[in-house]
């Protein structure tokens, strides 16, 4: 009798550790979570898209490419340098005397071409406007790096949370199995062996799914280090390669905070309705990559009026003094100078410049379809981000309001039931398993949230800079009128 009542007690104590296991859980998860609020420890979300976008060696090469377009414009503006000849004219081959022929002469020429109509300054004009889209593009490359670097820190904020979670409910499946091996020892209950098997099998399970995670943690962290490192130093590339070397993955760290993204012209999105492409358009006409195409067609349209030029004729102007020695007799003889104007007569039009001006208009109209394509292609981003968007903010209601607190109190019932003898065990754990693969779906909805918010903000990157461009020269203007008030 004794035996029994202190088997009974045995199995009460596992049961009243099994409790205290859960409460201990649910309180060091809602621990972490205060805790994530106010601390951010590692690189944070919006310092890595800083460092990305500094650490960009593609800004440099645009940069250069702008000023060797820039150069070239001032070349294409310029003339042609003069030709310089020097001639031996009429040397008669019997004697090589100079005063033998009264032909005979020392000529020097110097000869100027200019170009056909306004050739020059079109050129000039037409690299210069082609110079002006590198900014645009250089502001479009950079909202892309921060789309890129944005979303590959918010997938590592996915994994190395759900690890965290994995992590939570470690210690607690370590605790069933101690309390079910009790229960199993003490032949009281209803615990039988299949319950240890299957509590050692999802604590076995919870490992490899950290390994599988660690995987993609270490390949997304690789593809984080290139836009985060700096190889400009030996010391810093070294680091990170010997870091890598010894296992650990990259040497990057990120912050535990989650970013609250602000999405740009909530009005747009309201509801889950999309608005009509002509609401949307003004602010995608302002748009960088939009920019940039519409530079190359106003250089396209140049490109018409440089090949109309080919209608008009090619000037040159040529003139050479030629010295003569004197005659045989010593009398002197008067030097000669020449000068004369060439042109070309651009008569056969049809199959030259006719075909030029018309591929010229082609290459306009290419421009124009590659600018129609990219607005439709911003357009669609817009339509499907916006569908996904509202979706995924349904689908969190859901998870807030209903589905988390259900799976969360089908987990405690299973276990008062399982604590009072009136429940499976296998029941037990297929609800925390519940638990845990809410939480972290939860938290992928989370996450795929600020992604789609970060997509839709690219968006509006040129209504945001032309915001800012507006502001700075608001700011230029009022101390320029405050100045001249002081002065």
């Amino acid at each position: 009798m004794r035996n029994r009542l202190d088997n009974h007690k045995c199995i009460d104590r596992s049961k009243w550790i099994l409790l205290s296991v859960m409460f201990f859980v649910g309180i060091n998860a809602l621990a972490r979570a205060n805790e994530a609020s106010y601390l951010a420890d590692g690189i944070s979300f919006e310092t890595a898209i800083d460092l990305a976008q500094k650490n960009d060696p593609w800004i440099t090469g645009n940069i250069h490419q702008q000023q060797a377009i820039e150069s070239r414009s001032l070349v294409a503006g310029t003339l042609p340098d003069p030709k310089i000849s020097l001639d031996m004219a009429n040397l008669p081959v019997n004697s090589f005397d100079l005063g033998q022929e009264a032909m005979t002469q020392l000529k020097v020429g110097v000869s100027q071409a200019f170009s056909r109509g306004d050739t020059l300054s079109l050129k000039e004009r037409q690299l210069a406007i082609q110079s002006e889209a590198y900014p645009f593009l250089r502001e479009d490359r950079t909202a892309k790096v921060a789309i890129a670097v944005g979303s590959l820190w918010l997938e590592i904020y996915r994994i190395e949370q759900s690890i965290r979670l994995i992590h939570d409910n470690h210690a607690l499946f370590e605790q069933l199995v101690d309390v079910t091996q009790a229960s199993y020892s003490s032949a009281v209950g209803r615990t039988a062996q299949k319950d240890i098997i299957r509590a050692q099998l999802e604590l076995t399970r919870l490992d490899e799914r950290v390994d599988t995670l660690k995987q993609q943690e270490y390949r997304l962290k690789g593809q984080l280090a290139q836009w985060l490192s700096d190889f400009s130093t030996p010391e810093q590339a070294r680091l990170l390669f010997n870091h890598t070397l010894q296992g650990k993955g990259p040497n990057i760290e990120i912050g535990n905070l989650l970013p609250n993204i602000s999405l740009h012209h909530t009005e747009l999105f309201i509801s889950g309705k999309t608005v009509s492409p002509e609401t949307l358009m003004p602010f995608l006409a302002l748009h960088p990559s939009v920019m940039a195409v519409d530079k190359k067609i106003s250089a396209t349209k140049t490109g018409i009026a440089i090949a109309s030029q080919k209608y008009k004729p090619e000037w040159g102007v040529n003139a050479s003094y030629g010295y003569r020695a004197d005659d045989p007799t010593g009398q002197s003889r008067s030097d000669f100078m020449s000068v004369g104007v060439s042109f070309d007569v651009p008569i056969f039009t049809a199959n030259r410049q006719d075909q030029e001006v018309k591929a010229a208009v082609s290459d306009t109209e290419a421009a124009k379809t590659d600018k129609m394509l990219l607005l439709r292609e911003l357009f669609g981003i817009y339509m499907s981000d916006t569908g996904r968007l509202y979706s995924i903010n349904q689908r969190l209601n859901l998870y807030i309001d209903t589905l988390l607190p259900q799976v969360n109190d089908e987990a405690e019932a299973s276990l008062t039931a399982y604590t009072n003898d009136d429940g499976d065990f296998s029941d037990v754990v297929r609800s925390r398993i519940t638990v845990l693969n809410a939480e972290i779906d939860k938290l992928t909805l989370d996450v795929e949230q600020q992604k789609i918010k970060l997509a839709l903000n690219y968006l509006f990157v040129g209504e945001q800079q032309q915001a800012k461009l507006y502001q700075m020269k608001h700011n230029i203007a009022s101390q320029d009128n405050g100045a001249k008030r002081e002065y």
